[in-house]
């Protein structure tokens, strides 16, 4: 992502490029399928053979064609049963030749001797390079169930270089929100939800556009630029809706004053900041207490900023020192607060260069009244992979996850329980796509979601409670290339 820095910086002097008509126009992304099933499989006994099936749904996404093989496979199964469910489709694949949806049933086959319970059976679907699943739950001599492929999410919308998508998970399914599509933006690099979650912003090339949020649909009605930053890299609205923050490829730091609906109020004035350095893509977090500002500055580090919605000038002077890179070549890439405001996380790259497989750092603040203390470690934690690009602590408090990039293979969440003086590792690590990008947690919580820029593109886990161990995705590919992702509260 690095190069599109270079683009959009040049993009600011139009007078160079005044003839470069079409050359900088975005390239289409397309879309590949989607699969969904038809709900819960309710098998009233064990060995009953009516009631056992689902149809899958293949859907294809904008102008895909081909055919897509289907495999399933029991992914979850109660505790030591015997004989459990098997699974069966037909047809094994189906041929997608115009924008119309291909089907296939799913069987769920049990014995008299299957033990009762839930079940849950994951369906993939691959054509070529991409990968998209959807998981059934399977409820067998009981009308509960415990399938995490039963949960439904809350609304959420995925970015990408050109495009703002809106989508929710049903029955282990993810599901586009109808009008909630716009695509053909150019150069989009950040996305912000305000804080009612009527309204967002997507950073682009030319300012920042304003999007209102049908609230009980999800559906996006694009409005006009709203701010005029023409390379903006990371935006966040403050808890109390007054400001939208923008941290700015120039170096600056922006809070530009909005209104309830989130359109620029007028009757204030904004307020910039010269940064330490240059913000790393998505690098700008503002604590839930709305008193604390922090931006990732690549090789410059970290700096955070006291914040008061309250003030006509609401940034103050940052704090001193600003927290450096912890390795002599290393990068800050992305920062977090918990959802208590005691905790800043810090995610570098290059922290550990003796490693060529592990050289991320996620370092540990406490938040002060005007510093902050690095946790009392030996060295920064050191989740797998080479760099932490997205930081999420759940609204719990209780654990905090961290997707990290592998040199030239599948990306990796790390997560920890957190206490206010130490973390400790989870015992189980969970694969994303290559290059993740963006964490978010849905609002009712039954779901993490994440978002990589290439091979299978969208994940989303449930989180045991208890141990914080992550699930088996519900993963698809609905977009290409995504770089962020923000769930709507």
């Amino acid at each position: 992502m690095q190069s599109k820095r270079w683009i959009k910086l040049a993009l600011a002097a139009p007078l160079l490029l005044a003839g470069c008509k079409g050359f900088w126009d975005p390239i289409s992304s397309t879309s590949d399928f989607t699969l969904s099933n038809s709900g819960v499989i309710s098998v009233s006994s064990a060995g009953a053979t009516s009631g056992n099936t689902s149809t899958i749904t293949v859907t294809p996404s904008s102008s895909f064609t081909g055919t897509v093989a289907l495999t399933c496979a029991v992914t979850t199964s109660p505790s030591s049963a015997s004989s459990p469910v098997t699974c069966s489709l037909s047809p094994t694949s189906v041929t997608i030749s115009s924008t119309t949806a291909q089907t296939a049933t799913l069987t769920a086959t049990t014995t008299s001797t299957t033990t009762t319970g839930s079940y849950e059976i994951t369906v993939t679907g691959t054509s070529g390079s991409v990968s998209t699943t959807t998981t059934a739950c399977v409820t067998v001599g009981t009308s509960s169930s415990n399938c995490t492929s039963a949960a439904t999410s809350g609304n959420f919308y995925i970015l990408t270089s050109t495009s703002i998508s809106g989508y929710s998970i049903s029955s282990g399914s993810l599901n586009a929100l109808s009008n909630s599509s716009f695509t053909n933006l150019n150069e989009t690099t950040a996305v912000a939800i305000g804080p009612s979650g009527n309204f967002l912003y997507v950073a682009a090339t030319g300012g920042i556009f304003l999007y209102t949020i049908n609230t009980s649909t999800g559906a996006l009605s694009q409005g006009s630029v709203s701010f005029s930053d023409s390379v903006p890299e990371a935006l966040q609205v403050d808890p109390s809706g007054k400001w939208l923050l923008d941290a700015s490829a120039t170096g600056t730091l922006y809070a530009f004053p909005i209104t309830s609906s989130g359109t620029e109020d007028t009757t204030r004035s904004a307020q910039n900041l010269a940064l330490a350095g240059t913000p790393a893509q998505g690098g700008l977090a503002i604590s839930p207490n709305g008193a604390l500002v922090a931006v990732a500055l690549g090789s410059s580090g970290a700096e955070a900023f006291p914040f008061t919605a309250g003030n006509n000038s609401p940034i103050e002077s940052a704090y001193s020192p600003i927290t450096k890179p912890y390795g002599s070549g290393g990068s800050s890439v992305a920062v977090a607060v918990d959802p208590q405001s005691r905790l800043l996380y810090v995610g570098e790259t290059a922290a550990f260069p003796s490693s060529t497989t592990n050289s991320g750092a996620l370092r540990v603040f406490t938040i002060g009244t005007n510093s902050l203390t690095e946790f009392a470690y030996t060295a920064p934690y050191a989740p797998t992979g080479t760099g932490p690009h997205a930081i999420l602590p759940i609204a719990t408090g209780g654990y905090v996850y961290v997707a990290s990039w592998q040199s030239g293979a599948a990306g990796v969440i790390t997560g920890y329980s957190v206490t206010t003086s130490a973390l400790t590792s989870l015992s189980n690590t969970s694969a994303t796509g290559t290059q993740p990008y963006g964490l978010a947690e849905d609002s009712s919580s039954n779901f993490m979601l994440a978002v990589s820029n290439s091979g299978t593109t969208f994940s989303a886990y449930t989180i045991d409670s208890g141990t914080g161990q992550l699930s088996s995705p519900i993963t698809g590919s609905p977009v290409s290339n995504p770089i962020a992702i923000v769930a709507a509260p």
